[in-house]
């Protein structure tokens, strides 16, 4: 069961706000300075404090950037936090380590430069609180258990806020079992998740609660309603999405308030983890693959726009594409228009599209059919996500293409351009079959 936040402080929020607002006319330098965290010989993390503007702070936030790098809205959340009373240490681990801002390059940093970070706070004797983006969490997960290996007084550190995360090793192919990294099940920690609902990391969350309390955290977690990830520094952001960004400070220092009402006197990590390092694989060029799981598809019977329903099963004797799709995702949006074409070109032949949508609303899917596209195949509806979690989907777009008889033969996650010939040689072979 997920224990759900809800962010309703609302004069908090409202100090909050106008305490912001004349920090703004401050001179900002009078409220930031750096200093150098040594990890080894050869790597110094160079770290931003803001400091808190009107008083001295008790809690000591340090915040690691997503994947791609620091962005603008870093530095003003961690100047609005430290108007609202809270310290803030701002840096850059792949800076640091002197490595490019990949997700890759940030799954393979060790927890050797967190726990240093988490050592050096703990030195002034104020609460602690560490927090990551995307993959960023990663480093923050493996050096909170550093730092709790090797410390027996943990009074001070009262836990992490965990933005988007990235609990898997990678994307899994179509048809294979999503890994999840391993230090999600060697955790041991208070955790605060704010999690966006339009991505399919959503509807994966449960495995990664399960793992993250077998380790014996402890989970807090805010949904975050009507927008994707990253939303906070997309340069396609729409209008719910602008306000989350603005808002997002104002989630942080909530559940900063939250996780610092309470500090545990002593948390060991109980799981063994493996020393293996753990990096995502090479990016590779998307095409149609062989289905590597269960060939039998899982049952797929969804409502169409005008409420009729479509099964799956009523397609068979049909070479039939299942794509998963949303109208938020661009490379979804992207690929549509070469679908249509790939409809057209086998429209005398035994075959069929069906578009699965994932869990938006009737006005938003026709809106957007009405405007943004122009399609004669079937869309049927998951509002719920169920037949995305029974289908095993962990990226947008995922497309399965079953034969006649009613099997899984070819799958791919990611868009494509679906009249590319090796794709129309492939969907001919199996009509001919």
């Amino acid at each position: 069961m997920w224990l759900i936040v809800a962010n309703n402080y609302m004069s908090r929020r409202l100090k909050y706000i106008l305490v912001s607002l004349l920090f703004v006319f401050l001179p900002h330098g009078l409220a930031r300075q750096s200093m150098s965290v040594k990890v080894n010989a050869d790597v110094d993390i160079s770290v931003d404090i803001y400091n808190a503007t009107f008083k001295p702070g008790k809690i000591i936030f340090i915040w690691q950037p997503h994947e791609k790098g620091l962005q603008g809205i870093d530095f003003q959340i961690a100047q609005q936090l430290a108007a609202s009373g809270i310290e803030v240490w701002l840096q850059d681990l792949l800076q640091a380590y002197f490595l490019a801002n990949t997700a890759r390059n940030m799954s393979s940093l060790n927890g050797d430069g967190f726990n240093k970070l988490i050592a050096a706070a703990s030195l002034t004797g104020k609460t602690v609180i560490v927090g990551g983006s995307g993959r960023g969490i990663v480093p923050v997960l493996r050096g909170i258990r550093d730092w709790q290996s090797v410390n027996n007084e943990h009074s001070r550190f009262a836990g992490a806020i965990l933005l988007s995360p990235k609990f898997y090793i990678k994307t899994p192919e179509p048809g294979t079992s999503a890994k999840l990294l391993p230090i999600v099940k060697a955790s041991n920690s208070r955790l605060f998740i704010l999690q966006p609902d339009k991505s399919p990391y959503f509807w994966q969350l449960e495995r990664s609660l399960d793992a993250l309390r077998l380790g014996g955290s402890d989970i807090f977690i805010k949904p975050m309603r009507g927008i994707r990830d990253r939303f906070y520094f997309r340069p396609d952001a729409f209008g719910k999405e602008n306000l989350a960004r603005g808002d997002l400070a104002t989630d942080l220092f909530n559940a900063i308030r939250l996780l610092a009402s309470k500090q545990d006197s002593f948390r060991k990590p109980v799981t063994i983890l493996s020393k293996t390092a753990v990096t995502s694989a090479k990016t590779k060029e998307r095409g149609l693959e062989k289905y590597q799981g269960d060939p039998i598809p899982r049952a797929l019977n969804l409502p169409k726009l005008n409420g009729e329903f479509l099964d799956l099963k009523s397609l068979k004797g049909k070479v039939v594409v299942v794509n998963f799709w949303a109208s938020w995702c661009p490379p979804c949006v992207h690929e549509m228009p070469s679908m249509q074409r790939l409809n057209n070109h086998f429209k005398n032949k035994p075959f069929a599209l069906l578009g699965v949508n994932m869990a938006e609303t009737n006005a938003e899917v026709s809106a957007f059919l009405k405007t943004k596209v122009n399609i004669s195949f079937p869309i049927v509806m998951d509002y719920d996500g169920r037949a995305l979690k029974d289908w095993g989907v962990f990226a947008f777009p995922t497309s399965y293409v079953i034969d006649k008889s009613g099997k899984i033969r070819y799958a791919l996650f990611g868009s494509v351009e679906w009249d590319n010939p090796d794709i129309i040689s492939k969907i001919e072979q199996l009509i001919n079959e």
